[in-house]
């Protein structure tokens, strides 16, 4: 007896261990850390990369590879005649995942829909403030206007959700794309509601999206599993583990040497060794992004627009780029948004370098001093802020102005760079989100947009106006036009130094298929394989 039972024990352990080495696992090295795996309450693209683009699923979803909408969770929607109601019809028998931590009992309804949205911008909700987590902020929600814009979310019958706005917004199907609108449980936040332990939504995320949440080692590991009961079928990859790896060296190095399957954002210097080796791939698109500096328009003298011509010119802008991406590839930006985008304003000119100028005017402003904020993140339109910040120091220091380089890491330096009354110069920049100009020009320069993601904390009444006169019609070629005198009085009031539009990069190793590039800068695991 006992030998049979050592033997069953016995196939029973080499049953596991079989399965386990059939297990495809796909690494992917990370460039941070996230802040939390709470879509709605996150900024970052690798907070993104950790939650919507894993956990969570939307309404609708950007094509894989592109800009234009498809159904997600919902199977198809209709938009009444004057663009003021949305009705979605949601797919029907979608799972959330279950997991050690929760088990649920229904699927995917209409109350989870609702409950998504209503938590970002309903106060009542006990979701909406300190009580699920401290200081918390909806910036995507607020940033993108939608409290301006949505009269009402309504369940219709469990499958079938209303949303009402109080006037027409062309981009907001788009945005419902975008990863603030990622669909949670409600089940599960009245679960921990009832606990007593709300924070865990954000550090152990339930959603029904492709893969699901397993564990997390902070500032080094994620590990998820493929979701056995996705809606649109389970995953090729059984397990998806990212390697945080701030290093952009070191990220392709484990690449190179097969301890990472793919990696984004190589550093520049690094592009030939990558193209020399056989084995992996690097796949390159240009970005549909910015790389900028804002000015704090509200402190004295950054308040004065010839002040910050004069910072603009000041700069070597060609030599910046030219040391920043070396032959990486980088368009130098004259506007806001990048030239393959529709509306961009092709007789918009930025600052020329002019140091002798620039000096004069700094002098006569009384300019001697200034901060200068600088992360220690390698992000697609800036591979090193500090170097830039380096090179920026010294060509003030030319025209009189010395710079303090004010350090931070990525999560906080995003939180301290958002203060209104912060100081000087913020490196920063942006990714668009859903492939339209508004998601540019509002989200970044919109005055609802200051405390949010308007660094410069400018607000320009004839911007404004134009911007949001945009947003409320979908006839393209009147947008286009008011685009292109926004982008006019942009130039005009300089509330930031704009550097480049970049060439993005991902380096892949050649036995995994099914990974694309994305003009949104998003990193999707869905529908990947890789050949052991």
């Amino acid at each position: 007896m006992k030998k049979k039972l050592a033997f069953a024990a016995a196939l029973l352990a080499a049953s596991v261990l079989s399965g386990m080495a059939n297990a495809k696992t796909l690494v992917y090295c990370s460039e941070a850390s996230p802040a939390n795996f709470d879509p709605g309450t996150t900024t970052g693209g690798n907070d993104f990369d950790a939650s919507s683009r894993t956990v969570y699923s939307r309404l609708v979803e950007f094509k894989h590879g592109g800009t234009e909408v498809e159904p997600g969770l919902a199977d198809k929607w209709e938009i009444s005649d004057d663009g003021l109601v949305y009705t979605f019809h949601l797919h029907p028998g979608v799972k959330f995942q279950t997991t050690d931590y929760f088990k649920p009992t229904r699927d995917l309804n209409a109350d989870d829909v609702v409950f998504s949205f209503d938590r970002q911008f309903n106060k009542a909700n006990p979701w909406n403030g300190d009580k699920y987590l401290p200081n918390l902020t909806w910036d995507y929600y607020t940033g993108m206007d939608m409290p301006k814009y949505v009269a009402k979310w309504e369940k219709v019958d469990d499958l079938t959700v209303k949303l009402t706005l109080t006037e027409p917004n062309a981009p907001m199907l788009a945005n419902l794309g975008m990863d603030f609108a990622s669909i949670v449980s409600k089940e599960y936040a009245d679960q921990l509601e009832k606990s007593g332990k709300m924070a865990d939504f954000s550090t152990k995320p339930i959603g029904t999206g492709p893969f699901q949440f397993v564990d997390y080692q902070l500032d080094s590991v994620i590990r998820y599993a493929a979701h056995p009961d996705y809606f649109k079928g389970k995953e090729k990859i059984d397990d998806l583990v990212f390697a945080i790896t701030p290093d952009a060296t070191a990220r392709t190095q484990k690449v190179l040497a097969g301890e990472c399957d793919i990696a984004p954002y190589p550093n520049p210097a690094d592009i030939a060794t990558i193209k020399a080796n056989k084995d992996v791939t690097l796949m390159d698109q240009a970005g549909l992004n910015i790389g900028y500096m804002s000015y704090n328009t509200t402190i004295p003298p950054l308040d004065k627009p010839e002040v910050r011509h004069a910072l603009n010119q000041a700069i070597d802008r060609e030599s910046l780029i030219k040391s920043l991406f070396q032959d990486a590839g980088a368009t130098p930006a004259e506007n806001l948004i990048p030239p393959t985008m529709w509306s961009w304003n092709k007789d918009v000119k930025t600052d020329a370098y002019n140091p002798e100028a620039a000096k004069k005017v700094l002098a006569d402003a009384g300019l001697k001093e200034i901060q200068l904020w600088a992360s220690d993140r390698v992000r697609p339109y800036n591979p090193n802020f500090q170097r830039a910040a380096e090179l920026i120091q010294a060509d003030w220091a030319k025209v009189g102005v010395k710079a303090e380089i004010v350090n931070y890491e990525w999560t906080k330096y995003r939180s301290e760079g958002k203060k209104k009354d912060r100081p000087g110069a913020f490196q920063i920049g942006w990714t668009g989100d859903n492939g339209d100009p508004d998601n540019f020009f509002a989200t970044l320069f919109a005055c609802s947009a200051i405390g949010v993601s308007n660094y410069s904390s400018w607000c320009d009444k004839d911007f404004e106006d134009l911007i949001q006169k945009a947003k409320k019609t979908s006839d393209q070629a009147e947008r286009t036009k008011l685009y292109e005198q926004a982008q006019v009085i942009f130039a005009k009031e300089a509330p930031a130094f704009l550097l480049v539009h970049s060439q993005v990069y991902a380096v892949v190793r050649n036995n995994v298929s099914g990974f694309k590039m994305d003009p949104l800068g998003i990193h999707r695991f869905d529908g990947v394989d890789k050949a052991e």
